[in-house]
């Protein structure tokens, strides 16, 4: 969650080398997501074109697997490439389940896909190790650095992809189970302050925004949870951030240590946030700020210290910034900007070669979970999210300046700014029919899985990650999909 890295959100819990990178790089205050799931938000990342732009729907489908990321262009410019950890941006990835449930989305019906939330705690005081194959991924950046960058005589680039703070996978939800366990060990949670937790206020089930209230009962939301259940959930994952952290730090240690830092430029942001119970619900696949706002903190020769940068920025701006650094000339059709003017800390009227950078920041979502495509304009104080087709579903709009945790939708108060940010929002996006096409590719990619399993569809269906809801009344659920196919 990239509030955690600037006032207030820090002060929940102690993440001295986010804190190191602010004092001697920038924060980025307004950095997004451009769609708050995995898959396609590093689509987006490494391609430096939106989801609806590369077709990356959902988990399942991303980019084509030979597809020319930054990197490989400054692989092609002399620079030495290094990738370890999580990458997941390319097609054909994740359960069987995930891609099930984001083509059948548009189903009438209501299933729950997730385990409930619950934390589990694990080792003792002394359990610095909780995410071991992340550190495991953590120490061969590390040997890298330390034994071959330190001999390079070409530039390096080196990409390190952590899974932490994501939850873990709940065994107890059954055998396609969700990621819903929020666990750390008594190491980690001492370094949370329990007395500055935020317990987030929750709209009652019958207010909620419709597809809200569909992402809360998929998420197994809707069940009553105790003030103290809910701190814990946010306090584990706090924890779990404060490990992530401690992976950032062993790598600006081991630059430091070979002399590297000095001329080594470190980014750090992640695919999506969490939402840890704000708005009664956990995980990403939201455009809630808990959800879609990540952390975005660079730092390094050239860079400004000290620097809060409050300009809208995304994730496809990563591409044409990691090209500016390599002085690599950037491509024109890329729906990123590069960074490099803002972290420099010149005006922002010096043109790029494109123009000035767009005023605003756009997300999409088109996977499971949610009912509906989602797209979202975030521009000075307003978050504009619009749905489907735009009709059929009612749009919102929060004043982020009045109302940081997003507590009251005003569009109806407010008409004319919602007809012009919608106006401006079809100018990036063509969004009624991205939505239609999405549909489309849900039901035609349903269909050829439904053949490809022949009879026994309904058992495979059967026990998925929504087995529990599903078996309690199979045919009412198959009549479901019938009615949709």
């Amino acid at each position: 969650d990239g509030r955690l890295t600037f006032y207030p959100g820090n002060q929940t819990v102690d993440l001295p080398f986010i804190n190191f990178m602010k004092r001697y790089g920038t924060v980025f205050l307004n950095a997004y997501t451009n769609s708050p799931i995995c898959c396609p938000s590093r689509a987006a990342m490494w391609s430096g074109l939106f989801p609806h732009v590369t077709e990356s729907w959902n988990n399942f489908k991303g980019l084509a697997p030979g597809y020319v990321t930054w990197m490989d262009l400054m692989e092609k410019h002399g620079y030495h490439t290094q990738k370890y950890g999580k990458l997941d941006f390319t097609s054909g990835h994740h359960s069987v389940s995930n891609r099930v449930e984001a083509w059948t989305r548009d189903v009438d019906f209501l299933l729950r896909q997730e385990g409930r939330p619950m934390v589990k705690l694990t080792g003792d005081r002394k359990r610095v190790r909780v995410m071991e194959a992340d550190w495991r991924n953590t120490d061969k950046a590390v040997n890298w650095i330390k034994e071959e960058a330190i001999n390079l005589t070409q530039p390096f680039v080196l990409y390190l992809g952590l899974n932490l703070p994501h939850p873990y996978p709940s065994p107890y939800a059954g055998e396609n189970f969700g990621s819903s366990t929020f666990l750390t060990s008594p190491y980690w949670l001492k370094k949370v302050i329990y007395e500055a937790i935020k317990i987030p206020k929750w709209s009652s089930l019958s207010e909620m925004h419709p597809v809200d209230y569909y992402s809360s009962y998929t998420k197994n939301c809707t069940g009553e949870f105790t003030k103290q259940e809910v701190r814990n959930i946010r306090a584990f994952y706090y924890a779990m951030c404060a490990e992530t952290d401690a992976m950032l730090g062993e790598i600006i240690s081991a630059l430091r240590d070979t002399g590297l830092l000095k001329k080594t430029i470190v980014i750090f942001t992640a695919d999506h946030g969490e939402l840890a119970m704000e708005h009664r619900q956990f995980y990403k696949m939201s455009m809630y700020e808990g959800s879609s706002h990540v952390p975005l903190l660079v730092m390094g020769p050239g860079i400004k210290e000290e620097q809060q940068v409050p300009n809208m920025v995304s994730l496809v701006d990563i591409y044409p910034t990691m090209l500016d650094i390599a002085k690599i000339p950037v491509p024109q059709n890329l729906s990123g900007y590069s960074l490099i003017p803002l972290l420099r800390g010149k005006a922002e009227n010096e043109m790029s070669p494109r123009g000035p950078r767009p005023s605003w920041a756009f997300s999409e979502f088109h996977g499971c979970n949610v009912n509906s495509s989602t797209y979202m304009l975030r521009t000075g104080k307003w978050k504009y999210i619009a749905y489907s087709d735009g009709r059929s579903v009612l749009p919102q709009l929060f004043d982020l300046t009045a109302d940081p945790d997003e507590l009251t939708n005003v569009a109806i108060k407010f008409p004319v700014i919602v007809h012009s940010l919608d106006k401006m929002l079809h100018s990036i996006v063509n969004y009624p029919n991205v939505s239609s096409s999405v549909q489309e590719y849900n039901k035609r990619e349903f269909i050829s899985w439904k053949q490809s399993l022949g009879q026994n569809y309904s058992n495979v269906i059967a026990n998925l990650r929504w087995h529990q809801d599903w078996l309690k009344e199979p045919k009412k659920y198959e009549n479901a999909i019938e009615r949709w196919l």
